[in-house]
């Protein structure tokens, strides 16, 4: 019986361990020699299964077939245990049935970006999420170090949020996020390029995707960084209709907030705007998002210098 504090009993999670997983597990442990072995594998693979099904549920995306637990291979020579979540990193699952100490094998890498604990009940076929920790190091792991599986959301939202965060610094590096483009491959030719000449400056555009509010239209999103000193930047934002369309349309809502979420400047664009600009200075290692607003679509971009 597994001995857990009230807080992390109350919000353990139950997940049902499916026909696919059992089918997965035992593939995976009938590939190995000893008794000892297989039965390592096979509860791992469950453990893995069942917090990637948590993971779906929540529409965290997930590649279990990139991670190690997935790789014939590292079987024979590892104790493998962890889940690759898409964009964030990888995730460590651990397996338990009896006492209130989870074991961390020696051989688990430091890069994991945190241990979900699991525990196994095979007659009834349920696993339980029992909770989770942020630190990864070889040993005993005591269930009072644990934190709720509420916690561990909370704590991926965060990473989440760090991942998609827009690094604007390394633009003056020539290394340019993904989906942000040269101007001309984003703009009408009809589109003043003179605005978008700097001395020293970096500009790109991104399109950006107004759903049923503008049905087969996206609107482009400029910025340009211009650096005024070792730790100062001048940032310019500019949102211009794309395609055919001439004009923005009517009470389009461009918004910067800090990094509080707080308000700092806005623009609306009125009928027959062709575009908006905002600008203002930032600092390196600030961080601030751009949020468009137009009808009931709410659309943020996050950045930091």
């Amino acid at each position: 019986m597994i001995h857990t504090t009230k807080n992390l009993e109350e919000k353990s999670i139950p997940i049902a361990i499916t026909q696919a997983a059992l089918k997965i597990a035992r593939f995976f442990a009938d590939e190995q020699v000893t008794p000892e072995k297989k039965s390592q594998v096979y509860f791992n693979t469950l453990a893995v299964c069942a917090v990637n099904d948590y993971m779906e549920m929540m529409n965290i995306p997930t590649d279990p077939k990139a991670s190690d637990s997935w790789n014939c291979a590292m079987h024979y020579y590892a104790d493998v245990a962890d889940l690759k979540l898409s964009g964030l990193g990888h995730l460590e699952c651990r397996p338990i049935s009896s006492g209130d100490l989870c074991y961390i094998p020696p051989e688990v890498p430091d890069d994991r970006i945190g241990v979900v604990v699991v525990e196994l009940d095979i007659e009834h076929q349920q696993a339980t999420l029992i909770g989770f920790t942020k630190t990864v190091k070889a040993g005993g792991l005591l269930f009072n170090e644990l934190q709720t599986i509420e916690d561990l959301l909370a704590y991926l939202d965060s990473l989440e949020s760090n991942a998609t965060q827009i690094k604007l610094s390394y633009w003056l590096q020539n290394i340019i996020d993904a989906g942000w483009q040269p101007i001309s491959e984003i703009l009408a030719p009809k589109t003043p390029q003179l605005a978008f000449r700097y001395r020293n400056g970096v500009t790109r555009g991104k399109l950006i995707d107004m759903g049923i509010e503008l049905p087969g239209q996206s609107l482009a999103l400029i910025v340009t960084l211009t650096p005024k000193n070792s730790v100062e930047i001048q940032l310019k934002l500019q949102m211009y209709p794309s395609g055919e369309q001439a004009y923005l349309p009517n009470n389009l809502i461009v918004k910067v907030l800090d990094e509080k979420g707080i308000t700092v400047m806005e623009t609306r664009a009125i009928r027959g705007s062709t575009h908006v600009t905002l600008e203002f200075n930032v600092q390196i290692g600030e961080r601030f998002s751009v949020n468009l607003e137009l009808g009931d679509i709410n659309i943020t971009e996050k950045f930091v210098i």
